[in-house]
C-alpha cells in the first residue's frame, strides 16, 4: 500500500488475537496537549494520529474521556476495530492514559502501536519495532513503565540536532524548520499507510521506511 522505500529488517512479527469476529488494534500518538506545541517535534506523533484518523472515513472525532486521560476516535476499519488514542496527561505520563484505556477495554499489549518522535532517527526516515528501550524518551519511558516494553513502535525521525549542541529537550520543543514542515505531507501519508496496513491485519515488522526520496 505504501509508495515509499522500505529497508526490511529480521524480527518477530507482531500479531493480532481475534475476539469474536473482530481484531482490536490500539493506536497511540504521543504528544503535548495545547495549541503551544502544535508544529514542535515532539508532537509528531498527535500530528500523525490526527492525519490517519482524518484518513478514515469510518473513523469517529475524538471524544474526551477524561476518565481514561486521553482523547479517543473510534471505529472499524476491515475486520478490525480500531482506537485512535492522544494522552492528554503531557508527555511524561503519557503511560498512565495508555494503561487507563488498554485496561478498560482489555487490549494486550500485542495490539497496542505506539507513534512518536526519536532523535536518533534522522528526519525523513520511519522506524518500525517491537519493544526496546526509551532511549531517552520521557512518553515512552512512562508507558513502558505502566504497560511493559513489548508494544509496537512507529518511530519517527526528527533528527539529527541542529545545532548538535542544542540541549535536547529544548531542541524537541523547538518547531519543525520551514523546510521540514514543507514534507509533512509525505511524512503522513506514509504514516498513515503503515497505520491502514496494520489496521487491516499486517503485522508490524523491524523495517525501515523512507519518505524523502
Amino acid at each position: 500500500m505504501a509508495l515509499f522505500q522500505r529497508r526490511p529488517q529480521t524480527s518477530a512479527p507482531l500479531s493480532y488475537t481475534t475476539i469474536g469476529l473482530n481484531r482490536n488494534l490500539l493506536i497511540v500518538g504521543l504528544g503535548n496537549i495545547g495549541k503551544e506545541y502544535d508544529l514542535t517535534r515532539h508532537n509528531i506523533g498527535f500530528a500523525c494520529v490526527d492525519a490517519f484518523v482524518h484518513s478514515q472515513s469510518d473513523m469517529g472525532g475524538w471524544v474526551d474521556k477524561k476518565d481514561l486521560k486521553c482523547l479517543v476516535s473510534t471505529g472499524q476499519i476491515g475486520e478490525t476495530r480500531v482506537m485512535a488514542v492522544k494522552p492528554t496527561t503531557f508527555m511524561n505520563l503519557s503511560g498512565e492514559a495508555v494503561q487507563a484505556i488498554s485496561h478498560f477495554y482489555k487490549i494486550p499489549l500485542e495490539q497496542i502501536i505506539v507513534v512518536h518522535d526519536e532523535l536518533d532517527v534522522d528526519y525523513g526516515q520511519i522506524r518500525m519495532r517491537i519493544g526496546g528501550s526509551a532511549a531517552g524518551h520521557n512518553g515512552i519511558k512512562s508507558v513502558t513503565q505502566h504497560i511493559g516494553e513489548d508494544y509496537g513502535r512507529v518511530r519517527i525521525g526528527i533528527g539529527p540536532k541542529n545545532p548538535p549542541q542544542i540541549d535536547s529537550a529544548d531542541f524537541v520543543l523547538q518547531k519543525f524548520s520551514k523546510e521540514e514542515q514543507g514534507h509533512f505531507s509525505e511524512l503522513t501519508r506514509e504514516t498513515t499507510a503503515i497505520l491502514t496496513e496494520l489496521a487491516y491485519g499486517s503485522s508490524l515488522q523491524a523495517e525501515t521506511r523512507n519518505f524523502l526520496i
